[in-house]
């Protein structure tokens, strides 16, 4: 496998499909593992099966790499295989007939406890809104508190919101235009009045610093906030909180879908909330759900109350 055919399979899923950064940085990180493989075992096309199921093997018993690991891996392995099968013909891919699963457990999200939510939401020092929009640009606490604040209320991608231009905000800071995964645009609401007031002070002052085209969040030194160095932040903020395990904007995601479920959202609307394609994959927050009503069942303990 060239590292032509490498680069130009990337390249064309970012062009034909949108596919996001992460996702294409994932793509190449894969592809380079296997060509390792190929390289340490002197294999040449055309590939076989028993080539494929012989990687399979190295990433689980060689790499002791985890089962997500596995799964993503063979998963671009194909797709990188069919790519290629398409422009060649006369390469056809080894996957065919293969029947490799790396059988990852469902494992349920983790959404943040309420008392922790609150703990976070007070820990703010000065709040912005009280702020006049001439003045100076929010400090990085308070513009990571106004961060989290959009995370709960909209269940966006970290991704999502530091990719958000200025334009891409509504005048009032009510709704916003967003980004998805393969490009896919949807408009996302701001329920909560007080945090529109305070979220509309901050996109009034950056749009009169800055072009609509502009990011709408920066970091420290001026340039576009990117989803590692908040995620840095967060990890700052947990340590200072002593939270533990610390937080990180999926967690906040998770809490955003499980409570609008828990308060009686229905399912079809988190769905579009969260730019999910598969209602299956929303699914997965009632069961999340159903597991804080067993929770609070069993803590109320009702048989044990009327004994005692």
């Amino acid at each position: 496998m060239s590292h032509l055919d490498h680069t130009a399979f990337v390249n064309s899923r970012r062009d034909e499909r949108g596919v996001g950064h992460h996702t294409l940085r994932a793509y190449a990180q894969d592809l380079r593992t296997f060509a390792r493989f190929t390289q340490i075992h002197r294999l040449s096309d055309p590939l076989s099966k028993d080539d494929i199921l012989a990687y399979h093997r190295h990433l689980r018993d060689e790499l002791k790499a985890k089962p997500a690991t596995i799964e993503r891996r063979l998963v671009t392995l194909k797709s990188y295989f069919a790519w290629r099968a398409d422009r060649n013909s006369a390469l056809p891919s080894p996957f065919t007939g293969v029947r490799a699963s790396a059988r990852i457990p469902r494992r349920l999200p983790r959404p943040i406890e309420r008392e922790t939510l609150k703990a976070v939401l007070e820990s703010e020092a000065e709040p912005t809104s009280a702020r006049p929009a001439h003045s100076a640009i929010a400090t990085d606490q308070e513009a990571t508190i106004l961060i989290i604040k959009l995370l709960i209320v909209t269940g966006l991608r970290i991704s999502e919101l530091t990719n958000l231009k200025i334009r891409d905000v509504s005048t009032d800071a009510a709704q916003m235009i967003v980004r998805g995964k393969g490009n896919k645009e949807r408009i996302v609401f701001v329920p909560n009045a007080e945090l529109q007031e305070v979220f509309r002070q901050y996109c009034t002052f950056r749009a009169t610093h800055s072009s609509r085209k502009s990011p709408l969040f920066l970091n420290a030194v001026g340039r576009r906030l990117r989803s590692q160095t908040f995620r840095k932040r967060l990890r700052v903020l947990s340590d200072r909180l002593g939270i533990a395990p610390h937080l990180t904007p999926h967690r906040f995601r998770h809490s955003a879908a499980t409570l609008l479920i828990e308060e009686g959202t229905d399912i079809r609307m988190v769905q579009a909330l969260l730019g999910h394609a598969n209602l299956r994959t929303t699914e997965i927050y009632v069961r999340v759900s159903n597991t804080a009503l067993r929770s609070a069942l069993e803590r109320a303990d009702i048989l044990n109350v009327q004994r005692n």
